[in-house]
C-alpha cells in the first residue's frame, strides 16, 4: 500500500492549529531528569496527560467537529471509543454545539465512562471490544444521520492530533527523535507529518502494546491485519486492526514501530510517577518503556521527546499497575520462612526486615497444607524493596537470624 502525495500536510495541521487556538490547552514540555541518565540523551516529555480531559484527543475530534455545517451540528456526532476518545469527543461537542452519542467497550475503565457522561454525551456499552463498539457507532450514524468523528482514521482527525508535533518543534527544536504511542495512527502520523517538516533531521518512532500490536504485521503486508487480541492496561492504544487512512501514513512517515510488555509499560508508569510526578495510563507510558528498555536507540546528538498521550486512568488500576511495575523491577517479593509458633517469634522475623529497610505490605500464617511441626507455623511475606539487590541483603539477613527461606517474585 502506498501514497503519492500524503493525504495530510503541513497546511492543514497548520490550519488545524488556527482552528484549536481557544479550543484545547498547549501543554508543557516537562525535562526528565532520571529518565535522561537512563537512555543516555536529555529526554522531555510532551505532557498530553495534562491536556483537556485527560488526553490529546480533543485536538483531533474539535477540528473534525469544527467543520461540520449548523444542520450536521444539529443532527449530532457521533464515535466509537475505549474511553479517550470518548471524552474528546464529547468535550468538544459541548464546546461546539452538538449533542455527542458514544459507543464503548462494556469493559472501558469505569473513571472513563463517568468522565464522558459528565461532559454530556450520551454513552451506549456495546459487548467486545473497539472494534465491536466501531461497528455499533457506524449503524448508529447510518440510522439517525449522526456524523460519525473516528477515532483516528479521517484526515481532520490526523490534522488536529498533529498539532502536537508543531507544539514539539517549537517547544524543544533541538529533539532529533521523537517516541509516541501508536494505536490507531492518528496521532504518530499527524506528529510525524508536522515534524518532519519543521525539523529536519527528525526520526519518529510508534510503540504498541505486546498484547495488541496489529502494525509491524500490517505494515508488512501493505494492508490491515488484525490483531489477536486487546487484553491490556495499554487499552487507549488497543486498537485491533489498523486504520484504512492511517496505515500508508503510518508507512511513509514513521520511522519504525516497536512493541512493549504489559511488565515494562507498568515500569514505566512507576517511574513516572516517582521520579517525574506524573500519572500516565498505560498507553500514556509506553513511548517511555520503550526508551528506558533499549527498544529504540537514542540519538547520537540532539534531544529526545516521549509523548505522554494521556493520564486517564482508574484509582484501583492504577494501583494494580504500580504492584505490577515493582514485581517487574524486582521491588516486591514475597517471602517465605518458618518460625517457631510461640509468642515474639514473627516480630523477631519483621525486626529483621524492618532493620534492613524493606516495607511488609502484606503478612500471612500458612498452617494448612505445610508440612510442619506441631509448634512451627508457616509466614509468608510480600515486601516491597528497592530492588534486587537489596532482595539479597534482606533474605541474607532474615538467614543470618536463622531463619529457614524461599523467596520468589511477588505475583510470581
Amino acid at each position: 500500500m502506498a501514497v503519492t502525495e500524503p493525504a495530510v500536510d503541513l497546511a492543514d495541521i497548520e490550519r488545524a492549529a488556527r482552528t484549536l487556538d481557544g479550543l484545547v490547552r498547549e501543554t508543557p514540555m516537562l525535562p526528565a531528569g532520571e529518565i535522561s541518565r537512563r537512555v543516555g540523551s536529555r529526554v522531555w516529555l510532551k505532557a498530553e496527560n495534562l491536556q483537556l480531559t485527560g488526553s490529546f484527543k480533543p485536538r483531533g475530534a474539535s477540528n473534525r467537529i469544527s467543520g461540520l455545517a449548523p444542520a450536521e451540528l444539529a443532527a449530532g456526532v457521533v464515535a466509537a471509543s475505549a474511553g479517550n476518545h470518548a471524552q474528546g469527543l464529547a468535550f468538544a461537542a459541548r464546546r461546539l454545539g452538538a449533542q455527542a452519542t458514544v459507543c464503548m467497550p462494556a469493559g472501558a475503565p469505569l473513571a472513563k465512562i463517568a468522565a464522558v457522561r459528565q461532559y454530556g454525551a450520551e454513552v451506549r456499552l456495546i459487548d467486545g471490544s473497539y472494534d465491536e463498539a466501531q461497528d455499533a457507532a457506524r449503524e448508529l450514524a447510518r440510522s439517525q444521520g449522526m456524523t460519525l468523528v473516528p477515532a483516528f482514521d479521517d484526515p481532520d482527525v490526523v490534522a488536529g492530533q498533529g498539532t502536537v508535533g508543531l507544539e514539539v518543534a517549537r517547544q524543544a527544536p533541538g529533539t532529533r527523535l521523537i517516541v509516541v504511542p501508536l494505536g490507531g495512527g492518528g496521532l504518530a502520523t499527524g506528529i510525524a507529518i508536522a515534524a518532519k517538516a519543521r525539523l529536519p533531521g527528525v526520526r519518529v518512532i510508534g510503540v504498541q502494546a505486546d498484547a495488541c500490536a496489529p502494525y509491524p504485521a500490517s505494515i508488512a503486508a501493505h494492508r490491515p491485519i488484525g490483531a489477536r487480541s486487546a487484553n491490556t492496561i495499554c487499552d487507549g492504544i488497543a486498537i485491533k486492526r489498523p486504520g484504512d487512512f492511517t496505515l500508508p501514513l503510518v508507512e511513509r512517515f514513521v520511522d519504525d514501530v516497536v512493541t512493549v510488555s504489559e511488565d515494562q509499560a507498568a515500569q514505566a508508569m512507576v517511574l513516572l510517577l516517582e521520579r517525574s510526578k506524573v500519572v500516565v495510563e498505560g498507553a500514556g507510558a509506553v513511548a517511555v518503556a520503550a526508551l528506558v528498555q533499549g527498544l529504540v536507540e537514542a540519538p547520537g546528538e540532539g534531544d529526545v521527546c516521549a509523548v505522554l498521550s494521556g493520564g486517564n486512568v482508574d484509582a484501583s488500576l492504577l494501583a494494580e499497575c504500580i504492584r505490577l511495575g515493582e514485581t517487574a523491577a524486582g521491588r516486591r517479593i514475597v517471602l517465605a520462612t518458618v518460625v517457631p509458633d510461640r509468642p515474639g517469634a514473627l516480630a523477631g522475623l519483621l525486626r529483621v526486615v524492618a532493620e534492613h529497610g524493606a516495607n511488609v505490605v502484606d503478612v500471612e500464617h500458612l498452617r494448612d497444607g505445610v508440612d510442619l511441626h506441631v509448634r512451627e507455623t508457616a509466614i509468608q511475606l510480600v515486601l516491597q524493596t528497592m530492588g534486587p539487590e537489596h532482595d539479597a541483603e534482606v533474605l541474607a539477613a532474615v538467614e543470618a537470624e536463622g531463619f529457614s527461606t524461599g523467596v520468589e517474585v511477588a505475583g510470581g
